[in-house]
């Protein structure tokens, strides 16, 4: 038996003596984190008000949409669609009817 802490065994790593710290630190983060998240208050009229102004935002999940459903080429035809230029519902939604989809994906 050692008589003293400084005759520990060599083979003790340090790495596995201070996990614990690590932890501790990565749950006060998650802790500090929650209760900032819980300060936030969303506008929800300014938030709808954006989507309503940019259709181009729902192109990413079209694309994600399209690659399900194995149709050549998501990226480049929406580039087509939105580059440069501002969508308007209508036709993102003649964009959609196009597209060769079971009705039920185009509907949602």
């Amino acid at each position: 038996l050692p008589i003293s802490r400084w005759q520990r065994d060599l083979t003790d790593s340090t790495v596995l003596r201070n996990l614990g710290v690590g932890f501790a630190h990565s749950v006060i983060a998650y802790e500090a984190s929650l209760k900032g998240i819980s300060k936030l208050e969303l506008n929800e009229q300014k938030i709808a008000a954006d989507l309503d102004a940019c259709w181009e935002v729902l192109a990413e999940p079209i694309q994600t949409v399209m690659r399900r459903y194995n149709i050549e080429n998501p990226y480049e035809k929406l580039k087509e669609l939105t580059r440069g230029k501002g969508i308007s519902p209508e036709a993102l939604q003649t964009f959609i009817d196009g597209l060769d989809m079971p009705a039920a994906a185009q509907a949602a």
